[in-house]
């Protein structure tokens, strides 16, 4: 029987680094517009679920997922683990793609490898970032909706309630995990391409604007062209740390 995927989007307004990011202008539309632009060119997923909160300012977070016909969920700010599951649960998803919304340049050839790795592999678990090779922004953590119910059910650690996946991928004795490794010159884990901070965000704007009239549907190898033309660009936000390499403190998205 095929499997139901879905792509989940932890998004909130009250970020504390950057507020207000998730819908902050990104070349005239919502940075989480942008990115939900870019997540529809995901083949393998059949549909999109922003994972919210149920506070009254992330209302204006649902009333976008409603604009673009997506699915939504409105749950715990700080329990993201719960939030997300209840929203695969509403969706009936088999197999959830977890994304947050600070990632605009999310790449959907990125997500369809690690997706198929998962399908194709006896695996519990994939993702690009237990070896980091990728920058970190572009890649997903996928795992099924009924390995985090059983999670659920095992911890009630802060951290493992505040960051979705983390409890899966630190108990590789309990699961089995596969890390996909990028190859050639798309092995850039030096490079950030998230968004936490203003700098962050200079960068992602500066992408957009040089690569997004000419081709909407860019993808990591166009980014590393323009890198390679413009050699000050990856230095713009080199000063920040890479805060959510391994995907702890992640600010509840």
């Amino acid at each position: 029987m095929k499997k139901k995927v879905g792509i989940t989007i932890e998004a909130r307004m009250g970020s504390t680094r950057l507020p207000g990011k998730t819908l902050k202008p990104l070349l005239g539309k919502p940075m989480l517009e942008r990115m939900i632009e870019r997540l529809k060119r995901v083949e393998l997923a059949d549909l999109i679920v922003v994972a919210t909160t149920d506070s009254p300012k992330d209302q204006p977070i649902v009333d976008l997922a409603k604009s673009f016909g997506i699915g939504y969920f409105q749950g715990s700010e700080d329990d993201v683990l719960d939030r997300v599951l209840q929203a695969a649960k509403k969706h009936n998803l088999d197999l959830i793609v977890e994304t947050c919304a600070d990632c605009p340049l999310i790449d959907p050839k990125i997500l369809e490898m690690e997706i198929s790795a998962f399908l194709e592999n006896q695996v519990d678990y994939v993702g690009c970032h237990l070896v980091k090779t990728f920058p970190i922004g572009l890649d997903a953590k996928i795992f099924a909706a009924q390995t985090l119910e059983e999670v659920s059910h095992m911890t009630n650690e802060p951290a493992d309630r505040e960051n979705v996946s983390l409890y899966i991928y630190e108990h590789p004795e309990k699961y089995k995990l596969l890390n996909l490794e990028a190859q050639g010159r798309q092995r850039r884990p030096d490079l950030r391409l998230v968004v936490d901070h203003q700098e962050d965000f200079d960068l992602v704007e500066v992408i957009y604007r040089e690569l997004y009239g000419p081709k909407p549907d860019f993808v990591y190898d166009d980014i590393l062209d323009l890198f390679e033309r413009r050699l000050e660009l990856p230095k713009m936000n080199q000063t920040v740390k890479n805060i959510a390499v391994a995907g702890r403190n992640n600010d509840k998205k």
